[in-house]
């Protein structure tokens, strides 16, 4: 007897393997348990959508449609590799199925042929799908491939499952043909090899570095600013007077204090509450380190 994952458990589960892992809305409650059992789970089954583009595919399968309410699935899985979470708990993926396969799944053997549809696989089999249309022709990206192979790989870890516990659809269900584009057989393989290793966790993101702390002018003083004063920092300071939304300038800001310059300062001083001479243009140090000149 297996009993489900819990919605934290699934989650750590899938993000251990290595996966980036999106919670959709509020997938942890989005579930079709007022219509049946869940559990003892036994499986993982793996589908296609018949649809492109992953936000639609993902609100499809959240909300399912008006002949198959959703969730359709627990964990819809994107082209790039991405799993979006959507449901948690009985959902409508599996359908009724055949039992001997359920057996075999059990008991961790190969699979006999599905000819029967007589036992409800949406209690017993998580369910993923893959954003395909089903064509065949659609193409299966390595990075879409091995996040299913990861993602099966997680729940069966986290059971203590064999490759044997992952399945198609195409092989519970009488005439279902998905997942179509690879082969399970090959993709149980590749679980087989992968739960026989550690698992390869998402790397953690290194540490973006403390931002530099920015580096203002300090106040040359008053008289600094006189009549053909030729410096960068006129420029600078004139460029912040005209982001403060002080600048009177028809050309420029340029390097050469000059009367617009002035103008513009007398219109930043008046910003800041100033009036008389205390507006005068002629920069002060309070003002000056309101205005946060950058370093030259």
């Amino acid at each position: 007897m297996a009993p489900p994952l819990s919605a934290d458990k699934l989650l750590k589960a899938l993000r251990d393997e290595g996966l980036h892992v999106i919670e959709h809305r509020s997938w942890r409650t989005n579930n079709r348990n007022h219509k049946g059992l869940w559990g003892p789970t036994h499986g993982v089954m793996i589908h296609h959508t018949v649809t492109t583009g992953t936000a639609s595919s993902v609100e499809l399968c959240y909300n399912g449609h008006s002949a198959l309410p959703g969730p359709l699935c627990h964990g819809v899985i994107a082209k790039d590799g991405t799993v979006h979470l959507v449901g948690n708990g009985r959902a409508n993926h599996a359908g009724s199925g055949d039992n001997d396969v359920l057996q075999a799944v059990i008991a961790e053997k190969a699979l006999p042929a599905d000819n029967e549809a007589n036992t409800d696989g949406n209690r017993h089999f998580y369910g993923f799908e893959a954003v395909n249309l089903g064509d065949g022709k659609d193409p299966w990206p390595a990075a879409q491939l091995d996040a299913i192979e990861r993602a099966s790989a997680a729940i069966c870890r986290a059971h203590g499952w064999s490759e044997r516990s992952v399945i198609g659809h195409l092989e519970w269900q009488p005439g279902k043909i998905d997942p179509r584009g690879f082969s399970m057989n090959e993709m149980r393989g590749r679980v087989a090899k992968r739960l026989g290793s550690t698992p390869e966790p998402q790397p953690t993101p290194k540490p973006k570095p403390p931002a530099a702390a920015k580096k203002y002018e300090p106040f040359p003083g008053a008289a600094f600013f006189k009549a053909g004063r030729n410096s960068a920092i006129v420029t600078a300071m004139g460029k912040r007077l005209v982001a403060e939304g002080c600048g009177r300038y028809a050309v420029g800001p340029g390097p050469r204090w000059s009367e617009t310059d002035r103008q513009s300062y007398a219109a930043w001083q008046r910003k800041l509450g100033y009036s008389g001479s205390d507006a005068d243009g002629i920069p002060g140090k309070s003002s000056w380190d309101r205005l946060k000149v950058p370093n030259t």
